[in-house]
């Protein structure tokens, strides 16, 4: 922050997240009238702050993707936290119409598409700050048309997670340590999935990867399935509930926190915005421009016969074992036993036009319609599996969802690598 001394109530702060040098340097031309600037590296930062000086903040300025850590799910961790609620500004590099519908349903009160202009922000800031007891009363707080797990499938999750993590505790007990000594590294990590309505939550899974995978990632991209070039490879045979998406490259965990490797939408936040987390260190999950140019842009990204994995990784991994901590999230309701898969943060935000959005207004499941429908018989395209997700939110049923479970378990016999 600028100054850790600064603790005068009578002082109106305007706290700034994540700035880079480009948006310090605007927001300091800026006439923000009576109000003095504060700036916070993120929002743990600015909480603490926040909280133990008693600071008098009116406003808040985050530069994050919308759907990033830093955006509206930093602003729900504020009012978890019962923060005073004061107008809060995105300003994103990402951006579209159903994007900022999201960010205004969840609360944001405006979002500036990167490079924000001067005068805009001036404008707008003052405008909302001053009038922000008129305005606030007016600002929706969440989606009103959320999905609602209806109460059968929810007790269905709560007894099937709640008895399957019992009855699979040593086999947690087991891959923990096997995972432990054939590599360095923690045996669990968790990076930041969208599920039901754009929500992110924290992803479980057990590593299957050496630490140093995210190292090698830049030298194996040709090898993408999804990408132009890999449209003729082989058909992709996995595991059934294992994610197609570039979920498995956040598998790349290492020792130290990468600095090298952010992307360019994360150099020009100055900080990484898809951010896996293992112990206390976390990483970027990938280097998002770079991939995107190469996959011709796709929306999925994986590796057949991954170099990168480790032995035990891949009998995780093709026994579906490495999702096991999955079960944690349907029991505390971030997900459900069945349903679309929760997508990473920059896959999601390439999701949201009216195609597309409707996967999203249904469970985040481990397992679901495309994995068990397309699975060993033949190549599926990017395409064919954001439909088979819309066509399971328009037609999922406690009845259907135990179909699929049984469909499910002759599909974890096959023989597949990914």
């Amino acid at each position: 922050m600028g100054d850790s001394t600064l603790a005068d109530g009578n002082i109106n702060y305007l706290a700034v997240i994540h700035g880079s040098e480009d948006v310090i340097a605007m927001l300091n031309c800026c006439d923000f009238e009576d109000r003095q600037i504060l700036y916070f590296n993120n929002g743990v930062e600015l909480a603490s702050a926040w909280e133990s000086k008693k600071l008098n903040i009116v406003g808040i300025i985050s530069q994050s993707e919308i759907l990033a850590p830093s955006g509206i799910t930093l602003l729900e961790a504020f009012k978890n936290k019962g923060l005073p609620n004061v107008p809060f500004f995105l300003i994103a590099n990402q951006y579209n119409s159903n994007l900022r519908k999201l960010a205004l349903q969840a609360g944001v009160v405006d979002v500036f598409k990167a490079p924000a202009k001067m005068h805009k922000v001036q404008l707008r800031v003052n405008f909302l700050i001053n009038h922000w007891k008129d305005i606030k009363s007016k600002v929706h707080e969440k989606v009103n048309d959320t999905y609602i797990v209806p109460r059968g499938k929810r007790a269905f999750d709560i007894f099937f997670s709640g008895l399957a993590l019992l009855m699979l505790s040593p086999v947690f007990l087991i891959v923990y340590l096997l995972v432990r000594l054939e590599s360095k590294g923690p045996a669990f990590y968790y990076s930041l999935r969208v599920g039901t309505g754009y929500r992110v939550f924290k992803f479980y899974k057990f590593r299957s990867m050496f630490v140093n995978a995210d190292q090698r990632l830049k030298d194996l991209k040709h090898l993408n399935q999804y990408s132009a070039n890999g449209a003729d490879a082989p058909a992709d045979t996995t595991a059934p509930v294992t994610n197609a998406a570039p979920a498995e490259t956040q598998s790349s965990v290492s020792p130290t926190p990468v600095t090298t490797m952010l992307c360019n939408d994360c150099l020009k936040a100055g900080k990484c915005q898809f951010p896996v987390y293992a112990d206390k260190n976390s990483w970027c999950e990938k280097d998002y421009a770079s991939n995107k140019k190469t996959a011709a842009g796709s929306a999925f990204f994986k590796l057949k016969n991954d170099p990168r994995i480790t032995k035990v990784g891949n009998f995780i991994r093709n026994t579906s074992i490495d999702e096991l901590p999955q079960l944690w999230n349907v029991f505390i309701g971030d997900m459900s036993i069945v349903g679309n898969r929760p997508l990473p943060l920059y896959e999601a935000e390439k999701l949201t036009t009216d195609k597309y959005a409707l996967r999203f207004n249904a469970p985040a499941g481990i397992t679901g319609l495309w994995q068990v429908e397309k699975r060993g018989k033949g190549d599926m395209s990017e395409e064919e599996r954001l439909m088979l997700d819309n066509v399971y939110a328009k037609n999922h049923s406690l009845k259907n969802d135990l179909r699929l479970i049984f469909k499910t378990i002759p599909a974890l016999l096959q023989k597949e690598s990914v």
